[in-house]
C-alpha cells in the first residue's frame, strides 16, 4: 500500500532559472494589472542575489518577495518606487546600504493558507540580521484609500485611523501585523496605483540586535573573482572548405583553453571567409542565402567546441536569414554546459542595410553563465549607451563587442565607444576584430583592427583603463585576468561611482513594447489583496 508523500513548502533564494516562474506567479497574483518583464526580474536576482526570495510549493513558485541594500539618507527620506529601485531592475542596489529596502512582494492567492507572505518576510528579516543592518524599509500600499478618501484628513490621517483600527486596509494590516511601523506618508510613490491614490505607508522595521545610535560603516571586501579573457584578432583567409574554416577557429579555441580561459571571443562578420570557396560570384542576397546554409552547422562546430575544450565561446555575428524570414547579423554565444544563445545585432549599419538588407533585432539580454551574466553588443551597437545600460541593469560586468571596421576611422568610433561604456557602467568591455582581406567577397576587402580588453579608469584597475591589447592589424590571441570583484568595489567606493550616482528621478530608459512584447519598464504589479509593495 502506497502513501501519498507529504506537500512540502521551501522557502528559499532565488536564482536566475526562476524568472520564468516569478513572472507566472505574478500574473496569477496580479491579474490584469502589467506584469514585470524578463529582465527586470534578471536585474533583481543578478544585482544582489542574496535578497531575492522564492517560495516553492510542491514545485511551483508560489511567493516572491525582492529587496536591495539602501543607505539610510536615500531609506529614509522622500522617495518613489520608480527611482529606489532602479525602475525595476534593482540596479540601484548599494553593497554597503545599511537598510534592506523591500521591492517587491507577491504572493499566489490560491496558497494562502500556508502563510506564504509572513515566511517571506521572515527570510528577509533574518537577512537583515545576519548582515547586520538597521532594518527593514519600504514603501507599503495603501488600496483602501481612495474608497474613503472624502471621510479623513488626507493618506496621514487615514494611515492613523487604520493602525487605530477604525478602517481596515488589508496590505497596512498585513504589514502592521508583521512588526512593521509606519513613519510617514510617501507622495507619487507608484502615480498609477488608483486604490492608493499614488500614495504609501514608509514602513520600518528596526533590527533589535543593532545599537540605532552606533554609526555604522560597511565596507566592500577586496575579494577575488577571477576570470580568465581571450579575444582572437582573427586573419580573414580564404579557405578551400568548410572543415578547413572550421579548423582554423578551432585553433584558438585550443589555445585559449590551454591557457585555461573562461571566454574566447571571435570577430564579427568571421564566417564570412565561408564565401571564399564559392564557385561562383554571389549576388548580396545569394549570400546571405549560403550563409543561412552554413549557420546550423556552425552553432554545431562552436558548440562541440565549448564542451569539449570547456570554455565559453563568443562566436562573433553570423549573417543569416532567421525562422522570420527576416535578415539578421546574429552573435551565436555557446556555452561550456551545451546551452547555445543567440543575440541579434539591434543597429545595423548603412552599409549592411543597403547592402545584405539587415534588419535590427528587437532586445537585448544578458545571458546567464557560469563566471556570472554577460551581455553581447555587436560593433555598432556598441556606440549607443542605452543598449549596454539595460545589460548592466540586468546584471552584466563583462560586455563582449565582436567587430569588424575596414580603417582606423571606423575602428576608432568602436574603440572610443566602447571604453566610454567601460567607465560609464563601470564594467569590462572586451573587443575582437578581423584583420587581413578577403578578395572576392563583398563587404570584406580590407580590415583594421586591435582588439582589447577595457576596464573602467579607477584604482583597482589598469592605468589608462586597458587590461590588454593586440598589435595592430596582425592575427594573434590577447589574454587577460580580470578581478570582478574590483568592479563591485568601485561601485560602491569607487573615486566616481555611476552607476550609483545616476539621477533616477530625473530619466530612465523605458525599453519600447512596441518593438518587443514585453512589458515597459515603468510599470510594476499591484492588487488590494496581495501584501503589496515591499
Amino acid at each position: 500500500m502506497s502513501s501519498k508523500s507529504p506537500a512540502t513548502l521551501q522557502v528559499r533564494t532565488a536564482s536566475p532559472k526562476d524568472v520564468a516562474g516569478i513572472l507566472a506567479l505574478i500574473s496569477r497574483a496580479y491579474p490584469g494589472i502589467e506584469n514585470y518583464n524578463a529582465g527586470q526580474i534578471r536585474g533583481q536576482i543578478n544585482n544582489f542575489p542574496a535578497g531575492q526570495f522564492v517560495a516553492v510549493f510542491e514545485g511551483e513558485i508560489v511567493g516572491y518577495c525582492a529587496s536591495s541594500r539602501i543607505d539610510e539618507v536615500i531609506a529614509l527620506a522622500p522617495h518613489d518606487w520608480a527611482t529606489i529601485t532602479g525602475n525595476g531592475f534593482g540596479s540601484r542596489h548599494d553593497p554597503t546600504g545599511d537598510w534592506l529596502y523591500g521591492i517587491e512582494m507577491a504572493v499566489d492567492e490560491r496558497q494562502r493558507g500556508l502563510r506564504i507572505g509572513k515566511r517571506l518576510y521572515e527570510a528577509r528579516r533574518a537577512l537583515a540580521e545576519r548582515l547586520e543592518l538597521r532594518g527593514i524599509v519600504f514603501g507599503g500600499r495603501m488600496p483602501g484609500y481612495a474608497r474613503v478618501k472624502s471621510k479623513v484628513d488626507g493618506p496621514e490621517d487615514y494611515l492613523d485611523r487604520v493602525r487605530e483600527g477604525k478602517f481596515r486596509d488589508p496590505v497596512i494590516g498585513f504589514q502592521l501585523s508583521n512588526g512593521f511601523t509606519p513613519i510617514g506618508v510617501l507622495r507619487k510613490y507608484l502615480p498609477f496605483d488608483k486604490a492608493s491614490d499614488g500614495f504609501a505607508a514608509h514602513m520600518v522595521w528596526r533590527n533589535p540586535y543593532v545599537d540605532p545610535n552606533e554609526p555604522l560603516a560597511f565596507r566592500v571586501p577586496r575579494d577575488v573573482e577571477s576570470v580568465r579573457l581571450a579575444t582572437v584578432q582573427l586573419q580573414a583567409r580564404a579557405v578551400k572548405s568548410f572543415d578547413e574554416f572550421v579548423h582554423n577557429v578551432e585553433y584558438f579555441v585550443d589555445v585559449a583553453a590551454d591557457y585555461r580561459s573562461d571566454f574566447v571571443v571571435f570577430p564579427e562578420l568571421f564566417t564570412m571567409s565561408l564565401l571564399s570557396f564559392e564557385k561562383e560570384a554571389l549576388s548580396p542576397m545569394e549570400a546571405i542565402d549560403r550563409m543561412t546554409d552554413h549557420r546550423a552547422p556552425i552553432v554545431a562546430e562552436l558548440s562541440r567546441m565549448a564542451l569539449r575544450y570547456n570554455i565559453n565561446i563568443v562566436g562573433g555575428s553570423h549573417p543569416t536569414r532567421t525562422e522570420d524570414g527576416s535578415i539578421q547579423n546574429v552573435a551565436y554565444i555557446c556555452l561550456r554546459d551545451g546551452s547555445v544563445h543567440a543575440q541579434e545585432k539591434i543597429h545595423p549599419t548603412p552599409n549592411e542595410a543597403y547592402w545584405w538588407k539587415i534588419k535590427g533585432g528587437n532586445s537585448v539580454e544578458v545571458i546567464q553563465t557560469d563566471i556570472g551574466p554577460i551581455g553581447v553588443l555587436i560593433c555598432y551597437d556598441s556606440e549607443f549607451p542605452e543598449l549596454a545600460r539595460r545589460l548592466v541593469d540586468e546584471g552584466a560586468r563583462i560586455i563582449f563587442v565582436p567587430f569588424c571596421t575596414d580603417n582606423r576611422q571606423g575602428y576608432m568610433r568602436v574603440r572610443y565607444c566602447a571604453q566610454a561604456r567601460a567607465i560609464e557602467n563601470q564594467c569590462f568591455v572586451v573587443l575582437s576584430g578581423n584583420v587581413g582581406n578577403l578578395p572576392g567577397v563583398d563587404n570584406m576587402d580590407v580590415q583594421y583592427a586591435q582588439s582589447c580588453i577595457l576596464t573602467p579608469c579607477d584604482f583597482p584597475f589598469a592605468r589608462d583603463g586597458i587590461a590588454a591589447e593586440a598589435s595592430e592589424n596582425i592575427e594573434t590571441l590577447t589574454i587577460a585576468d580580470v578581478n570582478l570583484a574590483d568592479l563591485t568595489w568601485a561601485r560602491a567606493e569607487g573615486t566616481v561611482r555611476n552607476l550609483s550616482d545616476r539621477r533616477f528621478d530625473l530619466y530612465r530608459i523605458d525599453w519600447n513594447r512596441g518593438q518587443d512584447d514585453r512589458p515597459s519598464p515603468d510599470m510594476r504589479p499591484m492588487g488590494s489583496k496581495a501584501p503589496g509593495g515591499g
